[in-house]
């Protein structure tokens, strides 16, 4: 038996894994897995791009601060942010604190592969979608070359792969994260 000792967070650019990466490392440690969107479009009775439209990304950012830090404080489990949440401090502090952060570092053809045919990316509404990925990635990869790890997400790996992969990295990066129990 296996018990996580901290929270084990996602970062990330969007299309990178985060969710379905999240979902089978959880599903492998036995704990419960958050999805930080998910979990404000659910108080919030909206989705993230209606939340963008109608309040704008600063006031989506501080919610998101706020349902991050509500997870942090519950059971020790994966969660998994949004794209640009690491690149608030306050968010990166609270993070810092009380988890294992990961960035899930992924190449620009993988992302752009994965998010080009989903409208719910409120970023993405712009003339040049690539472009504009583009320019996300290179403004937040020194940001989030800040996480405890980096995990390179390889486009062609399973998620199944790509787990024990993550599992594997978690185990080398922290001996003490992950406890084996009677």
């Amino acid at each position: 038996m296996k018990r996580l000792t901290r929270h084990v967070v996602l970062i990330g650019m969007m299309g990178a894994g985060k969710t379905a990466l999240g979902s089978e490392l959880a599903r492998r440690l036995r704990v419960p897995f958050r999805d930080s969107d998910a979990e404000i479009e659910a108080a919030a009775a909206m989705t993230i791009s209606e939340i963008f439209a109608r309040d704008g990304e600063a006031f989506f950012r501080a919610r998101e601060e706020q349902v991050i830090a509500r997870l942090l404080a519950g059971p020790v489990g994966v969660i998994s942010t949004g794209g640009g949440a690491w690149m608030r401090a306050e968010t990166r502090a609270l993070i810092e604190g009380r988890a294992l952060s990961v960035w899930l570092n992924c190449d620009p053809e993988v992302l752009w592969a994965r998010v080009r045919q989903r409208p719910t990316r409120p970023l993405l509404q712009t003339a040049d979608p690539k472009g504009t990925l583009l320019r996300l990635l290179a403004e937040r990869a020194p940001v989030y070359a800040k996480a405890d790890l980096e995990f390179l997400s390889r486009g062609h790996d399973s998620i199944e792969a790509s787990a024990g992969r993550l599992l594997a990295a978690l185990r080398r990066a922290d001996p003490d994260l992950i406890e084996e129990t009677s």
